[in-house]
């Protein structure tokens, strides 16, 4: 047996959900630094609260991907995962800018960055089980058009999250400014739009998506093509999880280099752009915070964030094409470097507005790393463990963002003088390592038309 070819609009609505994900992401990404130092962080303390991100990734993405892998009802196997994972985030997103209302109990920025820890156990719960949709339905042929269409969603819904702020300033009038030195009423208002979108996103996935049943996926020719390397499960316990990890195809080995200077490079572009921006482009001092000025800048950020992701939405449905002239592996080596000349580009940038040329590089690495390596990854691994192997492949996203965030901060302060464009020079140098480290991956089912 096979499975059913997917048309384009049922790969669509499959992955629709990660619009509203990856808005409410983008909102956070473009503005949690921002919300943190209005609450009183330092800039070399943002990384210590941005570790809250990768660990949440590192607990919460491989137990979630064991438990999917297990589950099934008359909800499906992925789709409860998303509902929960959308509901709890959806509560994070409303609350981390109205943190102050619990300053009788706790300080803002205590409460800030417990909604921060929210929003990003519940985007894990709802995003790994997303990946591993896409390998239980989809065939092999159809896998990388399946991850770009998810890419494509992603930077859509990023694209509405990053720009929604200065869209309600800008277009509709809302404030920017609090006279009271708190969070903006601009920025409390695209919070609250983003889990609404979130919740409706979702929705539309789970109403429009059917899902495999276990016996059905067992039946399939693609699926059987690994049993033989599969281990025959009968009662597996979540501390199986250390006996896959030890078990991992090489493959997954290869790519695991290639994530860790990938997202080391993100996570310092994530943290430090606002304040590298505010003090190297529009000349503020370091520890300003509250100025109409840094409101400003702040807003910049979100419009650059959201043109990185604009660029990245329309480059993934280019990416199927150029991997089958070329193989995914050189894709996204030359994605990789373009984005990385990208951030290191930002540092001799006259202007904000030369900085859009800079975020254009950075959309076509983005696209690329939500996409290839997981194409990349999904031939390689037995489909009764894609969900646990997706849940550990984000061991290689996450591991990177936390040793970024506990040695983050102390470079922008000892060695970067408070500094925080080189950061993003730095994060320029990781993403051209990685692309030199991928032309080693061994890529098992690339087609490359000759």
């Amino acid at each position: 047996m096979e499975k059913r070819k997917l048309s384009f609009w049922e790969i669509w609505n499959m992955s629709f959900g990660f619009l509203g994900i990856q808005m409410g992401f983008a909102l956070q990404n473009a503005n949690a630094s921002r919300i943190l130092q209005i609450f009183g962080a330092d800039v070399h303390e943002l990384s210590w609260f941005w570790i809250i991100a990768p660990l949440m990734g590192l607990i919460v993405q491989p137990i979630i991907g064991h438990y999917s892998d297990k589950t099934w009802g008359k909800f499906g196997r992925r789709k409860p995962f998303f509902l929960i994972g959308a509901v709890l985030a959806s509560v994070g997103l409303i609350l981390m800018p109205q943190a102050e209302i619990f300053i009788a109990l706790l300080p803002a920025l205590w409460v800030g960055a417990g909604m921060l820890m929210i929003m990003d156990a519940s985007f894990n719960i709802a995003m790994e089980p997303f990946r591993a949709l896409v390998g239980d339905n989809l065939r092999t042929d159809q896998r990388t058009l399946g991850f770009s269409v998810q890419t494509a969603l992603i930077g859509f819904g990023a694209v509405i999250g990053s720009w929604l702020p200065y869209v309600l300033t800008n277009w509709f009038g809302v404030s920017n400014r609090n006279e009271d030195g708190g969070v903006p009423m601009h920025l409390i208002l695209s919070f609250v739009i983003g889990a609404v979108i979130l919740i409706g996103s979702i929705l539309v996935t789970i109403f429009t998506t059917k899902e495999y049943s276990p016996e059905e996926l067992a039946q399939f020719e693609d699926e059987q093509a690994h049993q033989d390397t599969a281990v025959v499960e009968k009662e597996s316990s979540l501390l199986d999880i250390f006996e896959d990890f030890r078990k991992m195809p090489t493959t997954m080995r290869q790519l695991s280099w290639v994530q860790f200077f990938s997202w080391f490079g993100l996570f310092g572009m994530w943290v430090f752009t606002t304040p590298a921006i505010a003090h190297h482009i529009y000349g503020l001092p370091i520890n300003d915070s509250k100025s109409e000025a840094y409101q400003t800048a702040g807003d910049w950020v979100g419009v650059l964030f959201g043109i990185y992701n604009l660029v990245s939405a329309f480059y993934a449905f280019a990416l199927p094409y150029i991997a089958k002239k070329i193989g995914r592996k050189l894709t996204h080596s030359i994605s990789l470097t373009i984005g990385g000349l990208g951030l290191i580009s930002m540092y001799f940038m006259p202007n904000e507005d030369w900085l859009i040329l800079s975020m254009v590089g950075v959309g076509i690495a983005w696209a690329s790393i939500l996409s290839m390596p997981y194409a990349i990854l999904a031939g390689s691994i037995s489909p009764l463990k894609m969900g646990v192997y997706m849940g550990i492949f984000n061991f290689f996203i996450v591991i990177p963002q936390i040793i970024n965030a506990l040695i983050g901060g102390p470079l922008v302060k000892y060695f970067y003088h408070d500094d925080a464009i080189f950061a993003l020079v730095t994060s320029g140098v990781s993403f051209l390592i990685a692309a030199v480290l991928v032309v080693k991956v061994k890529d098992v089912d690339d087609v490359v038309k000759k």
